[in-house]
Formats: C-alpha cells, sequence, structure tokens
C-alpha cells in the first residue's frame, strides 16, 4: 500500500513539531479574520440591538467557547488533523463523521475567494488606488493571484504559514486598537463629526433590544468568531500535540471577544447607532467610511487592518479545508491522491491545490451571476458552520459518556457544555434555515426555486456532498466498516474499546 495513504498516521505525514501553541494561537485568530469580520457585520448587527451590539457579541460568544471546549478534550484523545471529521467519526460512525468533514471543506471553498476579494480592494483604497479596487476585471484578477500566492506559501511550509501570520496579527491587530483608541477619545474629548454617544456598561446586556433582535444578532455572531478551530487543524504539526492545539483554540475565542467588544464600544459611541444602522448594508465598506472620520488623513491605518485581516485568513482559511481532506483520503472516505504530501515541505500539497483551485471557480462563477450572489454565498456559510460545530460538541459528548460522571469537571465541561453549545447552534441553524426561506432577506433579493438563494446553495452543497458520500461508498467501502468507540471511565483519554 501506498505509504502515503497508509494508517492514520502514515510514516511521510505532516512535519511534526513544525509550529508551537503560540503560532498555533496567532494562526486560530487571524483564521477568523477579526477586522473583516467587525467591519462586515458591525453595521447590520447595530440595525438589529442598536446599543446592545457590545452586549450580542459577548453573548455569541458562549457557544464559541462551549465548542470550544468540545474541540480541547476531543484533540487530547485524537491528534488527527481532520478534526470534526476524524472525531464524529470517531463517536458517531462514518456517515455522520462524512458529512461534518464535508462541511468544513466546503466553508473554505466558499469564503476563500470573498476574503482574497477584500484584501485585494482594501489593499488598494490603502496606496490610493481607488480606480484599480473600481474596476471588477483587474479585482478579480489581482483576487486569484492572491490566492495562487498564499496557496503556494501554505505548500511551502507550516512555519512559512506561521511567520507570515505572526506579521500579519501585529498589523492588523496594532491597528484595531490604534483605531478603537482615537474613536473613543474623540467621543469623549467630544471632537466627532457625528452623532456620537458616550458608553455605558449597560450596553453589555444582550437582551436589551428584545428575544428578536437578540437572534438576529447571534446568527451574524457565529459568522465572526468562526474560523478559530484552525489552530486545531494543525495538531499534527503543533508541538505538545496533545493539549497546545486545543488550548489555541480556547484562548482564540477569548482574545476575539476582548477585541470584539472593545471595538464594538469604540465604533457604537463614536459613530452612534443612525449612522451604522442607515449604512449596514455597506457591509466591510463601514469601516472605509468610518477611517476617514475617525482618523482623518491617517485613514490608511484602519483600511490597512481591514486589508492584512482578510489576507491572513485568505491563508488561513485553506488549512482547515486541506487538512480534512488530507485526513478524508487518509481514512479512505476519498480518493487516495488527496492524501500526498510534499516529499520535501511535509505539507498536503495536492489536497490544498485542489481547494484553492475549486474556491477560484467558485470565485470567478458566482461573481459572472452578480456580486449579491457571491454574497449569498457567504450567508450560507452559517448553515455549514452551525452544522459542524453542533455535530462535534454533540460528539464530544457522546465519546466521552462514560465519563461524564468520573468529575464534576467532566460533566461540566466535556459534556453539559458541549452539548449546550451544540444546542445553541442547532437552534440557531434552524432559525438560519426560516430567515433564509424568505428571498427578501437575502442581499440579490431573488427567488431562486421558490427559496432564498442563501438556503438554495446550502441545500446544494449539501445534496452534492450526500451524492458523493453514496457514490464513494459503493466504490470503496473501506471506510464504511468502522465502528464507534468510547472513552471507558478506567481509560486514559484516547484509549476507547
Amino acid at each position: 500500500m501506498n505509504d502515503d495513504i497508509a494508517g492514520a498516521h502514515p510514516p511521510r505525514g505532516l512535519k511534526p513539531d513544525a509550529i508551537g501553541f503560540t503560532d498555533a494561537l496567532v494562526i486560530g485568530l487571524n483564521s477568523t479574520s477579526p477586522a473583516y469580520s467587525l467591519a462586515a457585520a458591525i453595521g447590520p448587527v447595530v440595525a438589529l440591538v442598536g446599543v446592545y451590539a457590545p452586549g450580542v457579541m459577548l453573548a455569541a460568544f458562549v457557544p464559541m467557547l462551549l465548542i470550544a471546549s468540545a474541540f480541547f478534550y476531543l484533540n487530547k484523545a485524537d491528534q488527527d488533523c481532520g478534526t470534526t471529521f476524524s472525531w464524529v467519526t470517531r463517536a458517531m460512525g462514518p456517515w455522520a463523521g462524512w458529512l461534518g468533514g464535508w462541511a468544513v471543506a466546503m466553508t473554505g471553498v466558499l469564503v476563500v475567494g470573498s476574503l482574497a476579494d477584500v484584501a485585494v480592494t482594501f489593499g488598494l483604497l490603502t496606496v490610493g488606488l481607488d480606480s484599480w479596487a473600481e474596476s471588477e476585471w483587474v479585482r478579480q484578477l489581482l483576487t486569484v493571484l492572491l490566492i495562487l500566492v498564499m496557496t503556494a506559501v501554505c505548500v511551502i511550509g507550516t512555519e512559512a504559514s506561521a511567520k507570515v501570520q505572526n506579521v500579519l496579527i501585529l498589523a492588523q491587530v496594532a491597528c484595531l486598537l490604534v483605531f478603537a483608541a482615537v474613536a473613543l477619545y474623540r467621543v469623549y474629548a467630544e471632537t466627532t463629526s457625528l452623532e456620537s454617544i458616550t458608553p455605558a456598561i449597560g450596553w453589555l446586556d444582550p437582551f436589551g433590544a428584545g428575544g428578536a433582535a437578540l437572534t438576529g444578532g447571534l446568527l451574524l455572531g457565529v459568522f465572526i468568531y468562526w474560523g478559530w478551530e484552525s489552530a486545531v487543524n494543525l495538531t499534527e504539526e503543533v508541538k505538545d500535540s496533545a493539549t497546545a492545539p486545543g488550548k489555541a483554540g480556547v484562548w482564540s475565542t477569548i482574545v476575539l471577544l476582548v477585541t470584539y467588544v472593545s471595538v464594538a464600544f469604540a465604533v457604537v459611541a463614536f459613530a452612534g447607532t443612525t449612522f451604522l444602522a442607515d449604512n449596514a448594508d455597506e457591509e466591510e465598506a463601514i469601516f472605509a467610511l468610518l477611517a476617514g472620520e475617525v482618523m482623518g488623513g491617517w485613514d490608511w491605518v484602519v483600511l490597512l487592518a481591514v486589508s492584512t485581516s482578510a489576507l491572513a485568513s485568505t491563508q488561513t482559511t485553506i488549512i482547515p479545508a486541506s487538512r480534512t481532506i488530507l485526513s478524508m483520503s487518509r481514512r479512505h472516505a476519498l480518493p487516495g491522491h488527496f492524501s500526498r504530501i510534499h516529499p520535501r515541505f511535509r505539507t498536503p500539497h495536492t489536497s490544498t491545490w485542489w481547494v484553492a483551485a475549486v474556491a477560484i471557480a467558485w470565485y470567478l462563477a458566482v461573481n459572472q451571476i452578480s456580486t449579491n450572489a457571491l454574497f449569498d454565498s457567504l450567508t450560507a456559510l452559517s448553515l455549514l458552520i452551525a452544522f459542524y460545530y453542533a455535530l462535534t460538541g454533540l460528539a464530544c459528548a457522546v465519546y466521552y459518556r462514560r465519563r461524564l460522571t468520573d468529575s464534576l469537571r467532566n460533566f461540566l465541561f466535556i459534556g453539559i457544555g458541549p452539548l449546550t453549545g451544540s444546542a445553541l447552534l442547532t437552534w440557531l441553524l434552524v432559525e438560519s434555515v426560516i430567515d433564509m426561506a424568505d428571498p427578501e432577506n437575502s442581499y440579490s433579493g431573488v427567488s431562486w426555486f421558490g427559496l432564498g438563494p442563501p438556503l438554495v446553495i446550502g441545500i446544494g452543497i449539501t445534496t452534492t456532498g450526500v451524492i458523493i458520500m453514496l457514490v464513494w461508498r459503493l466504490l470503496s467501502p473501506i471506510y464504511w466498516s468502522e465502528r464507534p468507540g468510547v472513552v471507558t471511565s478506567e481509560a486514559e483519554p484516547g484509549k476507547e474499546r
């Protein structure tokens, strides 16, 4: 048997101990694209809940932390770069595991092109090339080139990826903090040009705007926190692989909470709710509008923050998709050539380039329909994200079910916590489906088969996955012979029967 695909941990596998905890933490942070996520979400969130936007971001953090706990304990049991795919397979069987892996892989395909587009657009605005940013063919050409470059960095090696990410996160966080500090200073100095509001601790109340508004805000919250688990997808390449990747995932969510709440306070206080709500449809461009208001001639600082944020996430979003496809191929859940490891760089070059190729094709194809169609495809992300996060939380409790009563800690952090996070995300998934069924709630506002385009895209991706799964089940039934296991009360994590 080809040693690239033999066993769960082949001899010619990924490079071990390539990066440390800090590098994994940085990659987890950059995968969420904090500046871009904030820019895209702050307007719509304020339109829904007004000054309680910081509170909604605090509430959205809760299910993320609970699912991060599931990732931590499942990583202790199984250090497989396939994460959700591998864990769900072990806990709940091959059918659920395959669908979880497919959802993870498809999120990368849907979002990479959009992230690269934002990185290019804001990069051009930063250096004053506004006319280039407005040109569709120039922007799309540069976007494709950027995806190819960042994919090459991923292939060259995890160490190279980590070095690039360290630089980008420093630039991004520094720009965001400067922006927030200047905005708050001008609020208290009463030198703002907009209808500023003095910050209040009551803004942290997520229920202040009512239940329906909170639901909509939480749906957006799933998007802005998504991506931190990229740190865990590198588990086979991180030092102290049993604990460091899981800790990096947990700490990523905590750092994101502090960043999001701080910047939300500053933006809402400086701009006021009316301005933000009126410009909610501008998406990430809201930061471009606010940059000049807050920073004056230094507006390039904010534009650079969004550009580096999207640039970093373009690279790191490729990691979960490529590692998941690699893991699925090693377990014979996908064709064997996807598990090929580069002989020099020891990275999954075949699966990485495939992710890039499909992402580019999707980006160009959807852009031919309309820019709004691209935004609709991003909205469909929330379905896939909520699905595989909820599945992972459930898998944690199922896999450790015989150890939940060993201690109060196990009961809370391995059982109740992940199950609660899974339930919340399942509820959000149902709410998303109901919301997306109405075409008027989509960016394009058109009807596809009587439904909103985001829901049709989500159904289409799921259906395609099921068809591929059934066909591959007939062609190569090896993976489907696997049976679920369980961690026994007497065994250490990772030992099952």
